[in-house]
């Protein structure tokens, strides 16, 4: 017969320490919690291997009293709420009084602390179910807490532990939450003996802008509500800064870090009519609200909330970033850099500070500066912009190009290569910034420019990796760009997989990758999408997966960024050079996506929706 008993506590520690603890990153998190609901102003990060081997956090809070130490290491000890009413008004990130208990079941723990005016500071050390006495320190100030050796008991929980980067990007994310939610407190993170992040003290804005980089600040309105009992405020980024996943989406509900389903479905509402379906929007936000409207006592992470008035605190959201989306851009940024702390911008553009509004468009929408060309004869640079592929041309024709300009017979020469049999025919102009208009022997011929150059580019990457050889082509000016701490992982880790894809992409900064290199047939690409996009994929898939099963899916991401952009106005002279090879490249006639790439309209079907000839 079996018997019911009383579990020991370490194994109640234990099995508790698998709901809280899941892997560095999830004790950084409660430590760092603790740090700031003991008033602490300075915060101070030390990271080996990823935090598997070490994690230290030393602040300069109220900290804790001898008398107190190891009962602060027993479940359900805590100073935060004493009450039932308490728990219907928590207003501290941490509440339940099981994180330190967890963590010192699973790892190596010294905790050491000094309280104002006592004559001393005392640490005491946990090792599995072994507890030292409470003993002298020499800590100055505040509290240090030292965990080691994560999951050192439980060798089945650490095979699960990823790699060192990808542990230490998971830990960097979670010192960005917490320093995004506690921007007048300094701190400061090292790994491996390296310091990645020193944040000062700073304003909400400042410190967003120093997390999230200058491209979302530039790119991004502030927002500012309030009403009875509420507050949001924040950045939220323009149309043109949204992501390809939700990496840049931050929201907080009284300085706690949350994901939750009716502030999602708010913000997606606020975009609708401006964002796409399948891309999504970045915001940094903090919702402010009396604490006994949310209840955080939702799930074991404390990432989930519940709202006592659901459909208000929706509406709320709605209306007030709805309404920052819709202040004019001069306004816009206006108001942002009031809340970054910079000047105002003149109405002209000029910035005191040193920036422009011409830098913001730059940065938020597709208005690179474009060649201008000075067009001469209509079909004449056909021939002069000649391709290193002399069958996209009529090739005897060119002889017979330069006998025309000799004689002065160039109007007539033209003529007659108007009779030659080209499928697509020649360019007359551009609909809407979208469609080349072209007219070819059997009537009026409509391309949608940006998908059937999405299929002349992957067409052509494919050629050129079946190769094996990526030509390439260093950039005069690196391009450098604000990266998550994944995405530097992943930078770090796949060297050799950008240099088969004829990529250089190295880390610049703690925060920032540069690219030196690209492949010379993505000359015209938005560059710094097409990283984002590349390392997302190899986050997704894996970087075996990149160049073997999903090759094809790769190139295909790199030709879209490659293409020619929706409102670029082509030359006449690029038009036909777009048509030309089109005429020579398979699978031409639908997209990388399946879509028709162009139509052909007859003289006949014109004439008959004229009624001609009746």
């Amino acid at each position: 017969m079996v018997s019911i008993k009383l579990l020991p506590d370490l194994l109640i520690n234990q099995i508790a320490a698998g709901e809280v603890v899941e892997r560095p990153s999830s004790v950084l998190k409660e430590i760092l919690e603790n740090s700031l609901d003991a008033g602490a102003q300075k915060i101070h990060v030390q990271l080996l291997q990823g935090g598997v081997k070490q994690i230290r956090v030393i602040d300069n809070g109220i900290g804790i009293a001898k008398n107190e130490l190891a009962l602060a290491l027993m479940r359900h000890s805590t100073s935060k709420i004493s009450t039932l009413d308490d728990l219907h008004k928590i207003a501290s990130l941490g509440f339940r009084g099981e994180a330190l208990a967890s963590i010192a079941a699973v790892s190596r723990l010294t905790l050491a602390s000094y309280q104002h005016g006592d004559d001393y500071a005392w640490q005491i050390h946990v090792d599995g179910d072994s507890v030292s006495p409470v003993a002298p320190s020499s800590l100055s100030m505040g509290t240090t807490l030292t965990i080691s050796d994560l999951f050192f008991n439980i060798p089945a929980r650490r095979k699960f532990l990823k790699s060192e980067a990808t542990e230490f990007s998971h830990c960097d994310e979670v010192f960005k939450r917490i320093s995004l939610s506690a921007s007048s407190v300094e701190f400061f993170l090292q790994h491996n003996g390296k310091t990645r992040r020193l944040l000062h003290p700073a304003t909400p804005a400042q410190r967003i802008a120093a997390i999230l980089g200058e491209e979302f600040a530039q790119c991004a309105v502030w927002a500012d509500e309030k009403s009875e009992a509420i507050q949001l405020q924040g950045m939220v980024a323009l149309p043109a800064y949204a992501r390809s996943s939700r990496e840049a989406q931050y929201f907080f509900v009284n300085k706690r870090f949350v994901s939750d389903k009716l502030i999602s479905h708010a913000l997606r509402e606020a975009y609708r009519d401006i964002l796409h379906l399948d891309r999504y929007p970045a915001f940094v936000l903090f919702l402010e609200i009396d604490p006994e409207m949310v209840d955080v006592n939702v799930h074991p992470t404390k990432t989930e909330v519940r709202f006592r008035e659901p459909r208000a605190v929706h509406q709320f959201i709605f209306h007030t970033i709805n309404k920052a989306l819709s202040v004019p851009n001069t306004q816009k940024k206006q108001n942002t850099d009031t809340a970054i702390g910079l000047k105002h911008r003149d109405v002209s553009g000029t910035s005191h500070a040193g920036s422009s509004l011409s830098n913001y468009s730059l940065l938020c929408h597709d208005n690179r500066p474009r060649q201008l060309f000075q067009p001469e004869q209509i079909y004449q640079s056909i021939y002069d912009n000649r391709s290193s592929d002399p069958s996209l041309y009529l090739g005897e024709k060119d002889k017979l190009l330069d006998e025309a300009k000799t004689t002065g017979e160039l109007n007539s020469f033209v003529a007659s290569v108007k009779e030659e049999s080209f499928a697509l025919g020649f360019a007359l102009g551009q609909l809407q910034g979208i469609y080349i208009l072209a007219q070819n022997k059997q009537g009026l011929v409509v391309v949608d420019m940006h998908a059937a150059h999405e299929r002349v580019m992957y067409e052509k990457l494919k050629s050129v990796f079946d190769q094996q050889v990526v030509p390439t082509q260093s950039l005069l000016i690196p391009v450098t760009f604000h990266a998550s701490s994944v995405e530097m992982s992943l930078a770090e880790e796949n060297v050799d997989l950008f240099d088969r894809l004829g990529f250089e992409i190295a880390p610049f900064s703690p925060t920032a990758l540069v690219v030196r290199k690209i492949p010379a047939i993505l000359s015209d690409a938005d560059i710094v999408q097409l990283a984002h996009d590349l390392l997302k994929e190899i986050g997704d898939y894996g970087a075996s997966q990149v160049l073997t099963a999903r090759r094809n899916e790769t190139l295909a991401t790199m030709a879209c960024h490659g293409a020619v952009r929706a409102n670029r106005k082509l030359t006449i002279e690029e038009m036909n050079q777009l048509l030309r090879e089109m005429e020579v490249t398979e699978r031409v006639d639908q997209c990388n996506h399946g879509r028709p790439t162009w139509f052909e309209i007859t003289v006949a079907e014109l004439d008959k929706m004229f009624m001609r000839g009746k």
